[in-house]
């Protein structure tokens, strides 16, 4: 059943976002001339508050949108009609969808930097342990296999391989400041992805280029700018172990 959900979250969440605040309004319909139109009000942005943590700012948004409407519905005079025929119960109507957007946003904003810090801890563990392989007595294509499978977890790649001559025409390029460029234009890598069917990070060490790391992505995956520039230090790394394996030789 959890697989279920995980693999189905948006659907599953945009039920219940439309589900949910009909079926908490209605079970509090047999209740409602015992208590206040605030208390059940407030009930209903707890609702909101759930879905908005689980589904994001659409399932929020939504779901507040729902609460006002079936507040309207079954809690205001006259009940069971889209109408409201007390100045308060309008305020009290407002202020429920207004509230619930604001709490969406502020469960989003949550999510968002509690994702940035996880994120942000993975980034340097990669970049640690590589850089100790880097500068271990391990050979290259060791190297450059473990940067490999890196840019895969981190990009979300279907397949990542090292190639020392770029023989194919030039792909659509990570830049250092994680911008993709695509036949000379900044792709929209944070909404659709970056471009298929391949795309290269050049792996170049003090101005010397040693190789690329040609990247088959996920179709329709976005991909933050913070992640490509990652994913580009990664690449210099293996310049520079390169570059030092060949000094050495």
């Amino acid at each position: 059943m959890l697989t279920f959900i995980q693999r189905n979250q948006r659907p599953v969440t945009f039920v219940l976002a439309l589900g949910g605040p009909i079926a908490v309004a209605a079970a509090m319909s047999p209740f409602r001339g015992s208590f206040a139109n605030t208390a059940a009000a407030l009930v209903l942005v707890a609702v909101v508050v759930a879905l908005a943590v689980a589904g994001g700012r659409g399932a929020g948004y939504f779901s507040s949108l729902m609460a006002a409407l079936w507040f309207d519905f079954f809690l205001t005079r006259p009940y069971d009609h889209f109408a409201i025929s007390h100045r308060p119960a309008i305020e009290t109507t407002i202020a429920l969808f207004v509230v619930g957007v604001l709490v969406t946003e502020l469960a989003a904003r949550s999510r968002h930097h509690a994702r940035t810090s996880h994120e942000g801890s993975r980034y340097v563990e990669t970049f640690r342990s590589l850089s100790d392989l880097a500068a271990s007595p391990a050979p290259s294509p060791r190297v450059l296999e473990s940067v490999s499978a890196s840019l895969v977890a981190l990009l979300d790649l279907r397949a990542c391989r090292f190639e020392r001559l770029a023989t194919n025409p030039p792909l659509a390029r990570v830049l250092a400041d994680g911008v993709v460029d695509h036949v000379g234009l900044a792709w929209p890598v944070e909404e659709i992805g970056i471009p298929g069917p391949e795309a290269e990070i050049v792996a170049e060490w003090r101005g010397r280029v040693l190789g690329r790391f040609v990247l088959t992505p996920t179709p329709g995956v976005p991909v933050s700018v913070e992640r490509l520039s990652v994913a580009v230090a990664l690449a210099t790394l293996a310049a520079a172990a390169l570059d030092h394996e060949r000094r050495s030789v």
